[in-house]
């Protein structure tokens, strides 16, 4: 199960405020593109990407009510009612929902959702979905 941690960043490597810096101009508009926005940050692509789906501020994700996700998933029947049956369960309320045709047999589905009315955290969705033998992969995206 995963474990989120509220930590004071002066305790942590320069490198993840970086992260959300760079996540900060891009939303922002102030930076053309992920090159543009590690440049200004001062990191590099690589830390960008190993840390932009695991570092959110917390002003972005306190007072959240959307959340975009996004799966890999086996091309098998039944696995995307699932998932929104997991969806359901915990009060979360689907706004969109874009499935690419599979391809090697894996499918990527993207869902947001409005988390506002949740009985948990999001992460107790990401487990739960990820628990299924059909998901090879989960990320959270963004939260606003």
């Amino acid at each position: 199960m995963k474990k989120l941690l509220l930590v004071d960043s002066k305790v942590l490597p320069d490198v993840y405020e970086k992260v959300v810096m760079a996540k900060q101009l891009l939303v922002s508009g102030k930076a053309k593109g992920v090159s543009d926005a590690v440049k200004k940050s001062g990191i590099s692509r690589s830390s960008y990407y190993k840390y932009k789906d695991f570092v959110f501020d917390t002003s972005d994700t306190i007072s959240s009510n959307i959340a975009t996700m996004e799966f890999s998933l086996k091309n098998v029947t039944g696995i995307l009612s699932e998932i929104l049956e997991v969806f359901a369960k915990q009060k979360a309320s689907i706004l969109t929902i874009n499935q690419t045709i599979p391809i090697n047999g894996v499918a990527t589905l993207t869902i947001t959702a409005d988390i506002s009315q949740m009985l948990n955290p999001v992460a107790t969705i990401l487990d739960k979905i990820k628990q299924k033998n059909e998901v090879l992969e989960v990320k959270l995206l963004a939260m606003e």
